[in-house]
């Protein structure tokens, strides 16, 4: 009479006249008592589950982790006398999921793995014969060596047993088919955005083959492989863009192809290989009828939109067409907010320059100016201050173009200059509405500008934007546009300049300590800098983002381009007396701001480099963005003249300090 692996193994425990190791220091620890631990071990055996979960459940109290080591050891000891064979722990062992995944994917398949619970470990080519090294539940189970056995044979491999509990296997395939359902999902998606196939079922290019739905979702449209492969593949052009979180897509006819490109954290990037010169003007038709444009006018720029359900949310997408040489140029802006948090706080992380802007937003009216070139995020931060002062007891208008946020609670007016309602216009009306805080998407001409300033000194607090390079500079463009000087100085309560600086991710960055040469470029030194890391980003090119992800040794957060995300850089010009009396006397842009500095004002240049200290961008960003040489002067020379900064060495001084402890220039000296 023969005995199974499992009959062995409750004899073994039924004849012990006394408890293991283990369970003898639980009765001893006080943790259970004797009748408890005899319990907890009859009802394992019966159900099949762990005896610590077992006696957690009984005691009411989880087992320290000193305890679960103790257990642990004692369970692959008890299994190695049982067995025979050698055992393995993966949390000592340190099993590689990327070797234990390869081997199931191209060796003994995932069923064969969870039919007999086992999986394999290694592969050692190196033996005679080469071997294959695999954990196993029951070491003893014919039918699972068999199966082994007829896979590996014929492969010239011969089979290693090693016994593995439970829990470390159902733990070891539980991630392999983790990480196989990210796998899966990622193909999926490519395959959602592969054009290649529509490429080449390009020979039919009518465009109406099917109805357009101004609010399809994009994700059901895919599926439809009967639609015309240029249909197709316009929608997967918007589902990859989608997918990857772009802000823009770029349709560009050249010479000899069609090139498509996306804008990603402000960066643009090649989205696909050269399409076919063919089907520029197919492509281009598909565009402007999903965004009802006049697919007969070719010589003029086109303004329209479109809108599509992805993923179970509306995505707006602006779009707008330009005669080129080679065909119309076509560029989309998504309007996609369904992830964007508003409010101050999650936006600006200097303290000093948050409770600057919370005050200036709380004040009963004037007017707020909010500058930066287009994609700063200007309306990200307009309706973060909205969101602020939006209660029942004020009443708040906006005119946009577009509106690219829905507020609850506000009055939101479209610009439609065809039919003669443009900013002015709305912001006019809106003063007969009884309003209370007023937002105007853009000043951009005389009559808006003096209508809103107008506004903001009849009592309502008016916030608006205006394109300039930094917070001093609005000054100098309200005059520009025929504001007068004291209308400016009046009703201005401060200037909120932005930028937006790509975050260097936190996976793959890489330490490296500057050059003092490059550190005195942005107006820094090695001694004011002390003990602080910098980081540079570990950005690889298309062809080694392409080599890294076939041998999976990319980055999995940011896809090997070392960026992930953007992070907001202020400038917050706060409009006091003594600038009052600048902006009356109409003193030059570079006075304003050596003022404003010297009253506390930080400079976009100033808040990046504090974001690089804190290691959440790069000096390389600082450049690309926020980096200018009259920006660095005006601060530099403020510091000087106020005495905070070495006229020599340029190192930053405390208050207390008569000489410079690292050059020993006198600081005060002549």
């Amino acid at each position: 009479m023969t005995y199974s692996s499992q009959q062995r193994r409750s004899t073994a425990l039924t004849t012990r006249t006394e408890f293991s190791p283990f369970g003898n220091k639980l009765v001893q620890s006080g943790y259970v008592n004797s009748e408890q631990m005899r319990q907890a071990l009859i009802e394992s055996r019966k159900s099949g589950v762990p005896l610590t979960e077992v006696l957690e459940s009984i005691s009411g109290q989880q087992l320290s982790p000193e305890l679960l080591r103790q257990y642990k050891k004692q369970q692959l000891f008890e299994l190695k006398i049982l067995y025979g064979v050698e055992f393995i722990d993966p949390e000592v062992s340190q099993v590689g999921s990327t070797t234990v995944g390869k081997l199931i994917d191209t060796l003994i398949p995932a069923d064969i793995c969870r039919r007999h619970r086992l999986v394999p470990l290694s592969k050692h080519e190196d033996q005679n014969p080469p071997s294959v090294l695999v954990a196993m539940v029951d070491p003893d189970n014919l039918e699972a060596s068999d199966d082994l056995n007829r896979i590996l044979r014929p492969q010239g491999l011969a089979l290693q047993r090693m016994v593995i509990t439970q829990e470390d296997y159902q733990q070891l395939i539980n991630q392999y088919l983790d990480e196989l359902a990210v796998k899966q999902k990622h193909l999926e998606k490519q395959k959602s955005t592969d054009i290649n196939q529509d490429l080449e079922n390009l020979g039919n290019l009518d465009l109406d083959d099917a109805p357009d739905d101004m609010e399809a979702d994009l994700g059901a449209a895919m599926k439809g492989a009967e639609d015309a492969p240029v249909i197709n593949l316009v929608n997967r052009i918007l589902a990859k863009a989608l997918h990857e979180k772009v802000s823009d897509i770029h349709v560009e006819p050249q010479e000899e192809n069609l090139r498509i490109r996306f804008r990603k954290d402000g960066v643009l990037n090649q989205a696909f290989d050269p399409l076919p010169k063919k089907i520029i003007p197919a492509v281009t038709a598909r565009f402007k009828i999903i965004a009802n444009l006049d697919i007969a006018e070719r010589r003029l720029p086109q303004d329209g939109r479109i809108r599509r359900m992805f993923e179970g949310r509306k995505v707006d997408f602006r779009v707008n067409t330009l005669p080129s040489r080679y065909g119309e140029k076509v560029v989309l802006r998504i309007l996609d907010n369904s992830s964007t948090q508003l409010g101050l706080d999650k936006l600006i992380a200097d303290p000093e320059s948050l409770q600057i802007v919370h005050e200036m937003v709380s004040r009963p009216f004037g007017l707020i100016l909010v500058t930066g070139p287009t994609g700063s995020g200007k309306t990200t931060t307009l309706y973060s201050a909205l969101a602020e002062r939006n209660t029942p007891g004020i009443n708040i208008s906006t005119v946009e173009d577009p509106i690219e946020y829905s507020l609850a609670g506000i009055t939101q007016v479209q610009v439609i200059r065809e039919k003669g309602l443009d900013f002015a216009t709305a912001l006019r009306a809106f003063l007969r509405q009884d309003p209370d805080v007023l937002l105007v998407g853009e000043t951009r001409d005389k009559e808006t500008a003096k209508t809103a300033i107008e506004a903001a000194l009849t009592g309502h607090l008016v916030l608006t934007t205006l394109h300039t390079n930094d917070a001093p500079g609005a000054i100098a463009r309200l005059g520009e546009m025929g504001i007068e000087p004291f209308m400016v100085s009046s009703s201005l309560i401060g200037v909120l300049a932005q930028r937006l600086v790509r975050r260097v991710c936190g996976d793959c960055r890489i330490p490296y300590t500057p050059t003092p040469e490059e550190l005195a470029r942005y107006g820094l030194s090695a001694s004011q800098d002390v003990g602080i890391t910098f980081y540079k980003a570990n950005s690889l090119t298309s062809e080694e983002i392409q080599q890294a992800s076939s041998k999976g040794h990319i980055c999995p957060t940011c896809n090997g381009n070392g960026y992930k995300g953007r992070c907001g850089v202020y400038e917050v010009m706060r409009v006091t007396e003594k600038l009052q009396t600048l902006i009356n006397e109409e003193a030059p842009t570079e006075r304003i701001k050596e003022v404003a500095v010297e009253e506390g004002m930080k400079t976009l240049l100033a808040y990046s480099l504090d974001l690089v200290r804190q290691g959440q961008t790069t000096l390389e960003e600082v450049e690309r963005v926020t980096f200018t040489d009259t920006g660095l002067e005006a601060e530099l020379k403020a510091k000087r003249k106020s005495g905070l900064t070495c006229r020599t060495c340029s190192a930053e001084l405390k208050p207390e300090w008569l000489d410079c402890p690292y050059c020993m220039t006198p600081r005060f000296a002549d």
